[in-house]
């Protein structure tokens, strides 16, 4: 719906509390305006007090979260006053994301090893018909840059779409990094045209948060993670990054997990640029944990040899690895072919296809084999499908620095939830974000989860 956007004043405040009951979207604009701060609450009326003292425009407003964006006359002086309030817990600038891809495709094919041969290296052609059937009552939402719905393994599938940006539903990709993860995560595997998908016959949900130029703020995520949840989305996929985390991210991954949603983040691409810790990666799966715990799973790039991509970060966040160096995907009729070159391949006769590289479409392989997880046992709970993605991953249990537990095999997976057996029940959600707060309040990247 869209909500009150006007200057808030004291004699405003009724307005101003019903405009805080339910989300706002922005008015239809490509940006959040200039000089906008993200203000996250205790409760409502703290927000209104300091309204009424430093006046401002509500841009949006995330209430699931208690989090507002706004646009105060001074952002500075609002910032510096407005933070000391009681119940304001923070005030700060949008935080930039950006996907977490390659910047070129490699159009490259070795003999004898299919064109998307990371489904074959994960194992993903070994799972039961009735499973990639079943697969059909889970829903995954790729929040990021739209999709071509034109593309054939996407016209197949018939998303639900949302652009955040603007409120409507065209989530037409100019960029080009949404239709290529969006192909790997839940592509249809049924339709005889081009690739299949990891998540089977799984729904697809595609939020447009992502600019045409591709950059995304932790405003967009955070608005796109709460639209997703609330619409039905059983795993979120996040193929974007970002050095710094912030409070509004933290409280929207917070929001999905107590949902009972799982998030899959990309690792990032700049090991031979300093190797930096990557948010929200690094918050779905804490700095320090060495793969424990965590909301949701960090996600690393391996090569076709199953060694680590050189461009793919390592560390203690580290969750699991899947394939991300030179991967077959889909690209968007919308794109060039200087930025997104096309491959042929043989036997399509439809939609446009090339190979990329990046964590960005490692990420949405663990998030398709994670619906088929919980497509073979749906009783599972968030925590236990992340429990049997890293255990049955190649590492066997075992984590280190690089891979975290090892390559992605999506059969094992599948036949671990299936058999169930001695699967760790669900933690409590104060108990994972004790796990979180003893792993992050040594580190000055990720401030303590509130």
């Amino acid at each position: 719906m869209r909500g009150y956007s006007g200057f808030l004043a004291p004699l405003l405040a009724t307005a101003a509390l019903a405009a805080l009951a339910a989300p706002v979207a922005l008015p239809s604009a490509d940006t959040e305006p200039p000089g906008t701060v993200v203000v996250t609450y205790e409760y409502g009326a703290a927000l209104r007090a300091a309204f009424r003292r430093y006046p401002a425009r509500l841009v949006r407003s995330l209430p699931q979260i208690r989090s507002a964006v706004v646009q105060p006359n001074d952002p500075a002086e609002f910032a510096a006053r407005a933070s000391s309030l009681p119940g304001i817990e923070s005030v700060a600038p949008p935080v930039g994301r950006y996907p977490s891809a390659e910047p070129a495709l490699t159009a490259m094919y070795s003999p004898g090893v299919p064109y998307e041969w990371q489904y074959t290296a994960t194992h993903s052609q070994r799972v039961a018909e009735a499973v990639l059937r079943a697969a059909a009552s889970v829903t995954i939402a790729v929040v990021d840059t739209g999709a071509d719905l034109t593309a054939p393994d996407l016209a197949a599938k018939r998303p639900a779409t949302k652009n955040i940006l603007n409120g409507g539903t065209d989530v037409r990709d100019t960029y080009g990094h949404g239709t290529f993860v969006a192909s790997i995560a839940g592509g249809s595997i049924v339709n005889g045209e081009g690739i299949a998908g990891f998540g089977g016959d799984a729904k697809l949900m595609i939020v447009q948060a992502g600019r045409p130029n591709g950059s995304f703020t932790d405003v967009e995520e955070a608005a796109g993670i709460l639209y997703a949840v609330d619409h039905g989305a059983k795993v979120i996929n996040l193929s974007i990054g970002g050095t710094e985390t912030s409070a509004i991210e933290r409280r929207a991954l917070r929001y999905a997990a107590e949902h009972g949603v799982l998030v899959v983040g990309a690792a990032g691409n700049e090991y031979e640029e300093g190797n930096p810790v990557e948010y929200p990666a690094a918050v779905l799966q804490p700095i320090g944990s060495n793969g424990r715990a965590g909301w949701g799973l960090s996600v690393g790039a391996t090569r076709k040899g199953g060694k680590r991509a050189y461009f793919s970060n390592t560390g203690s966040w580290l969750s699991l690895a899947a394939p991300g160096d030179a991967v077959f995907g889909a690209i968007s009729s919308s794109t060039g072919p200087r930025d997104w070159p096309r491959h042929r391949l043989p036997g399509s006769k439809h939609g446009l296809y090339g190979y990329s590289g990046g964590t960005s479409f490692s990420a949405p392989q663990v998030a398709g084999a994670a619906a088929l997880v919980w497509a073979a046992n749906p009783t599972l709970s968030r925590q236990q499908v992340i429990w049997i993605l890293k255990h049955t991953a190649s590492g066997r249990g075992r984590w280190n620095s690089s891979l975290g537990y090892g390559i992605l095999n999506v059969a094992r997976a599948v036949a671990m939830a299936s058999a169930g057996g001695r699967i760790p029940p669900t933690l409590h959600i104060e108990a994972v974000l004790k796990l979180l707060k003893a792993h992050t309040t040594s580190t000055r990247h990720l401030p303590p989860q509130e």
